[in-house]
């Protein structure tokens, strides 16, 4: 494969406690390539390595074999230009809103003036302006995922790593959110890689779908979504999209479940 888009990933491979008793495989040779201002979105059966992957690309995570590539440079560690955002928002309590977008660039030593225009500027694109000075516990859910993406776009990350950041959210929210990130996308020009669960947000998100199989995960489909945006979640189309990656997961799901209740059995056994 020719690996040369914004991430590659090259024959990866990533087991846990590897030469141990408890050695468990979570991702085997995979190759993947994204590409700059893709919207890629992975899906796949529970524990099938969906966030390992993303704690990879984000460099917080060593791979066991193979190669993982930013511009065709080895990634060897965590690097600005790669963040990622998690299911809970993250954000520091005891600042508000405002200083927790412009806390990486504390870390980078850019002057308080700076750091607070910046950081009101990304407040503003995220449409949260006028809670600058709240703290994270008097704002919503969604609220906070719009600061934590602020953030990520604050310090100048050209990749946001997303694992299932919607999830804890209810349903009205969680499209909006959705539509956000997709106005927040094609305004940036960032390249997103985003994980979930959910059928129906992957189709709704993504430019291309990335389909894992049930551990030790391996990519079983690669699907470009040939929809215009915006996208309706209405219509044979979408219908069309979301019956081929239900079929495409059925057996790996079933698989992922039977492997759950031997090791359970032998468990079991054991004790």
């Amino acid at each position: 494969m020719a690996m040369d888009g914004t991430l590659a990933c090259v024959g990866l491979t990533k087991v846990w406690n590897d030469d141990t008793d408890r050695e468990v495989a979570a991702l085997t040779d995979i190759d993947l390539e994204v590409r700059a201002s893709e919207f890629l979105v992975v899906i796949g059966p529970s524990g099938c390595g969906k966030s390992t992957l993303l704690k990879l690309l984000a460099g917080l995570e060593s791979p066991t074999a193979g190669a993982l590539l930013h511009h065709g440079q080895p990634i060897t560690g965590p690097h600005a230009d790669r963040s990622l955002i998690f299911q809970q928002p993250s954000l520091y309590p005891w600042m508000s809103a405002r200083d927790n977008v412009a806390f990486g660039l504390k870390l980078q030593g850019v002057g308080r003036k700076e750091r607070r225009r910046r950081a009101d500027e990304f407040l503003r694109q995220v449409g949260l302006r006028e809670f600058a000075a709240k703290h994270p516990h008097e704002l919503s859910g969604g609220m906070q995922q719009r600061v934590a993406i602020a953030r990520a776009l604050c310090v100048g990350a050209e990749i946001l790593l997303m694992d299932e950041p919607f999830a804890a959210l209810d349903v009205q929210t969680r499209y909006q959110m959705q539509t956000f990130l997709l106005d927040i996308w094609r305004g940036s020009g960032k390249t997103v890689v985003f994980v979930t669960h959910h059928i129906d947000e992957a189709v709704y998100l993504a430019d291309r779908v990335v389909v894992l199989t049930a551990r030790p995960g391996r990519v079983l489909d690669s699907v470009p979504i040939d929809m215009p945006r915006p996208r309706s979640v209405i219509g044979p189309e979408f219908e069309r999209y979301r019956a081929h990656f239900i079929e495409r997961l059925r057996a790996e799901v079933a698989r992922a479940f039977e492997e759950q209740e031997l090791v359970e059995m032998l468990d079991t056994r054991i004790k």
